[in-house]
């Protein structure tokens, strides 16, 4: 009896709970309920398409390979790329073609004869001397584009349209940095310059001193003008009009015998007074 009873009560306890599982569950709400079989719903949806993108093989068959794991790259953007060995060796096995052999053109020198790469006045002037034989206090020395147009007679014109065009660089002025940048010409292309322009050296200093006799004129011509001014001003303070009115005094009487009249003649001024007697 004592065996009987212990066998059921497992039994009738299993019955219990498997019916206490329905019973709760009437007792939710059908809002909950419907939450739940929409969750139910969602999770088949994703286990079938896992399984359609990666199907299991059954364990123990000869198709069971295990794939060695993705490579992740980190490309740095916020997010993962998978890389997979099959790519990774098509990408190993490409073949790259060496690039083409160039040669460099190199330049040569004209002072030294040498061959060189780049320097200061190739770039700026296209004039080929290296660095080495630049002459920056003499033959190859920089100046304004105002020391250009005084000393060799320049005008704009023929350094910004004259073919060629003059090339320059730009540089900071040393007496006020807010003012304009300066341009520096090369001086050996502002004498060759000037050369085309005037034909030679003497033409150049020919005109050189024709400005400066006009030059000199135009002062002399000014001083002149000034002193001239100066002197007008100091007469014209010294100059005083006198107040009191003169009185002729006439000398003696003339008889004019032709006119019938008498003359008197001032012996101050020279006035001479006719009149006539009755």
């Amino acid at each position: 009896m004592d065996l009987v009873g212990k066998d059921e009560s497992p039994s009738a306890s299993a019955d219990g709970e498997g019916e206490a599982k329905p019973d709760q569950k009437s007792h939710l709400p059908p809002k909950l309920l419907a939450k739940i079989e929409r969750n139910r719903q969602r999770a088949l949806l994703l286990r079938q398409a896992r399984l359609a993108s990666r199907p299991y093989t059954p364990v123990g068959t000869s198709n069971n390979i295990t794939k060695p794991a993705h490579k992740v790259v980190d490309t740095g953007g916020g997010f993962f790329l998978e890389e997979e060995e099959d790519e990774i060796q098509e990408v190993n096995k490409v073949i790259h073609q060496p690039g083409p052999f160039m040669e460099f053109d190199y330049l040569l020198c004209e002072e030294c004869g040498k061959e060189f790469m780049d320097s200061f006045l190739s770039s700026h002037f296209d004039l080929p001397v290296c660095d080495n034989c630049r002459d920056n206090e003499e033959k190859h020395k920089l100046i304004t584009r105002t020391e250009a147009k005084q000393e060799f007679l320049l005008k704009d014109c023929d350094l910004d349209q004259r073919t060629p065009v003059l090339k320059f660089t730009l540089r900071k002025n040393p007496h006020n940095i807010q003012w304009g940048e300066m341009k520096l010409y090369l001086r050996l292309q502002i004498v060759k310059r000037s050369l085309d322009v005037w034909g030679s050296d003497e033409a150049v200093q020919q005109a050189k001193e024709t400005r400066q006799e006009n030059r000199e004129k135009m002062k002399q011509k000014k001083f002149n003008k000034k002193v001239k001014e100066l002197r007008r001003a100091v007469r014209s303070s010294l100059w005083k009009k006198e107040s009191a009115s003169h009185q002729h005094v006439y000398g003696p009487e003339v008889y004019l015998e032709e006119e019938d009249e008498y003359k008197k003649t001032c012996a101050t001024c020279g006035h001479q007074l006719i009149y006539e007697k009755m």
